[in-house]
């Protein structure tokens, strides 16, 4: 494989109703940065059906100089093999070097088929990317064995270099007002639109408190010790309007459900204030709720890893500091 044939930073952007979603965005944050150090072009490809002008056109404001919408009223939907065939045929016709997709149920499924058929590299839930000085590869880093350690891949002889990204993870690229760039509108073929799987329904979760859009998340760890303290916790996210986290451990033992996991088999938040109560701050946990704007941690051990992203953090009990930060707040008193 010639790899000079190849050129240009490509992100997957996704769209849901034919609206696009926030993970493109987040997605053109992180290809902006890869494609300034390769000196070339931010692409976005994009396959559904009626999508508005307007948010084709924000993809540019937000750091796009190409977006290619393939369209069909049988994208409508993400199927795997319509969706898989629509990229083949960007892969054939614009030859990218580089392309993003958000760890998704899309990118999720479509990456590793599409990597499959290609013949191409791919690394799932990067945590850093980055272009190797020397050659200009892509590297990929995320966490290995149980996230004990932190492995950087790359794929210095297949093209393109494929990488999924965890949603929440970036902030979403500012739009520019006046940025420029060109719009493709494509009908997709014909023959690219059959597949062996139809959608019968769509059933939307409707989960009560969901962490990766919240404002604010108090987050509980091991430290609790047993699922009735939860409810000390419960009473401060309450006060504070914000949704219940917990980390692996907890969940684990049985003391919260699986949708308030955080972290790299649960999921990836970024509010503006995080709290920490009783988490001593294991990799895996803090690849999930590091890039939250403020974050304030409690634990009684003052060399808890925690520490080490924290923004504030009181080493104490936190059967005492609970009740003293809820007394606090009933007062009308403010956290930071």
């Amino acid at each position: 494989m010639m790899n000079d044939e190849y050129k240009d930073v490509w992100i997957l952007a996704e769209q849901h109703g034919g609206r696009v979603l926030r993970i493109s965005h987040e997605l053109l944050t992180r290809g902006a940065l890869l494609a300034a150090k390769r000196k070339c072009k931010l692409c976005a490809m994009i396959f559904g059906h009626g999508i508005p002008d307007t948010d084709l056109q924000d993809l540019i404001l937000r750091g796009a100089d190409l977006v290619v919408a393939t369209e069909a009223p049988e994208l409508e939907n993400f199927l795997p093999e319509p969706y898989a065939a629509c990229m083949h045929k960007i892969l054939a016709d614009y030859k990218p070097e580089i392309i993003l997709a958000g760890a998704t149920s899309t990118g999720r499924t479509l990456m590793p088929y599409v990597a499959m058929t290609a013949h191409a590299g791919l690394t799932a839930d990067c945590t850093l990317l980055d272009i190797e000085d020397a050659t200009g590869n892509l590297l990929q880093t995320r966490p290995a064995i149980g996230g004990n350690i932190m492995a950087t891949i790359k794929t210095p002889d297949f093209r393109p270099q494929m990488a999924t990204i965890r949603p929440h993870s970036t902030p979403p690229a500012e739009a520019v007002k006046g940025r420029t760039g060109n719009i493709v509108r494509v009908k997709a073929p014909s023959e690219l639109l059959s597949g062996r799987v139809i959608q019968t329904a769509f059933i939307p979760n409707e989960e009560l408190h969901g962490i990766q859009d919240a404002e604010v998340v108090v987050a509980v760890g091991r430290g609790i010790k047993k699922a009735e303290n939860i409810a000390l916790v419960r009473e401060l996210a309450d006060l504070l309007g914000a949704a219940l986290g917990a980390t692996r451990d907890v969940v684990d033992r049985g003391w919260l459900s699986y949708p308030h996991q955080i972290g790299l088999s649960g999921k990836t938040i970024s509010p503006e204030l995080y709290i920490g109560v009783g988490v001593s701050g294991s990799i895996q946990h803090l690849a999930g709720m590091q890039t939250s704007k403020t974050i304030i941690a409690v634990n009684n051990d003052p060399d808890a890893q925690i520490f080490k992203v924290a923004d504030v953090g009181i080493v104490g009990d936190l059967f005492e500091v609970v009740p003293a930060l809820v007394r606090k707040i009933k007062g009308g008193g403010k956290l930071i």
